[in-house]
């Protein structure tokens, strides 16, 4: 896309973000019903469907930034300028949630709160704020490589590694390294793709118009087998987290798929662009607060099978988005909490 053109507001990636906030919210609630019944997937077959299909989520996270900081990223910005700019949006409310975690809400779980800032483990929802920074930080060297990275060959080269290192890690052996690190690697690929999209917009439209049906069909095909992994490596392994990780091989084109289809409908479908904006800018501090909206909840909770799981998402959802909204009510506090 001309950059005439790049700067234009486009409402189908802030209904990308709150498909991704409200995704990220499903796992969570239906990890809930995983630790009440001691992994009893059994019992639970559409919560484990639900918690799978939604592990999208984060490449797309990923995705959406290198799309967005692509298309608003200025030749003659100063890099801390730029930094200032970028960083102040995500690190302050960064640090206050981490706070917020450390000290209130997990504080018999934590020991160390520079560890915890670092490492994003100041609570579960945090880990890839980290990982995104580092992007941030090596976003203008990126910038300049973007010419490399739109060859095509580079591009299928770039995703056959990251299929490689997937497969080792999910397979083989898991990657030790530090997770922030280890996070951002895994998702270099989905950053890269996302910057190199975000010029290829009107391609990528005319692509899924000629293939969507085929891309619905490799999107369910992609869920269910997903779904059906998991499942099986947890009951030949007993290791929880081969149903828990959101690094595997299957997931990349998964996520690249399920986006493709939801930004080709979203482009071309009507929208309020205000609702669509006031929503989409709650969706940063839901996803700060929903844990403890969560947390809050859970105990009132019950569960059986379909139903009650959704009925728990649905609560923890509409709770933390009025929450957000309340809060975005008081002056300058959203510079704060996000």
């Amino acid at each position: 896309m001309p950059d005439t053109q790049a700067k234009t507001y486009n409402p189908a990636i802030d209904l990308l973000r709150l498909i991704s906030i409200l995704a990220v919210i499903l796992i969570h609630t239906t990890t809930k019903a995983f630790q009440a019944t001691a992994n009893d997937l059994y019992h639970l077959p559409w919560t484990l469907f639900l918690n799978q299909a939604s592990r999208f989520t984060v490449p797309l996270f990923f995705m959406i930034s290198g799309f967005v900081l692509e298309l608003n990223y200025s030749h003659h910005a100063n890099y801390w300028e730029y930094l200032k700019k970028r960083l102040s949006r995500i690190f302050i409310p960064y640090v206050f949630w981490s706070i917020v975690y450390f000290y209130f809400v997990y504080s018999q779980l934590n020991n160390n709160f520079f560890i915890s800032l670092v490492s994003g483990t100041a609570s579960y929802q945090l880990y890839f704020i980290p990982s995104l920074l580092i992007f941030y930080f090596i976003f203008p060297l990126l910038h300049r490589l973007y010419h490399f990275f739109t060859n095509r060959w580079m591009l299928i080269i770039l995703g056959i590694i990251e299929l490689l290192f997937l497969y080792q890690d999910y397979y083989l052996l898991p990657t030790n390294t530090f997770y922030p690190i280890k996070v951002a690697f895994f998702n270099y690929y989905v950053f890269i793709v996302g910057m190199v999209l975000s010029h290829h917009q009107e391609q990528l439209l005319n692509f899924v118009k000629k293939f969507l049906w085929l891309l619905i069909l490799i999107t369910l095909t992609l869920a269910y087998f997903i779904f059906y992994q998991g499942e099986r490596l947890y009951y030949q392994t007993g290791n929880y987290l081969f149903f828990y990780s959101n690094w595997r091989p299957l997931i990349l084109p998964y996520t690249f798929s399920f986006a493709a289809i939801l930004y080709y409908l979203f482009t071309k479908i009507k929208l309020n662009l205000a609702l669509v904006k006031t929503i989409s800018r709650l969706s940063f501090l839901v996803f700060f607060i929903h844990i403890i909206v969560l947390e809050t909840i859970w105990p009132l909770a019950t569960f059986s099978q379909f139903w009650p799981n959704l009925t728990f998402f649905f609560l923890t959802s509409s709770v933390s988005f009025i929450l957000a909204y309340l809060i975005h009510k008081i002056p300058y506090l959203s510079k704060l909490t996000g």
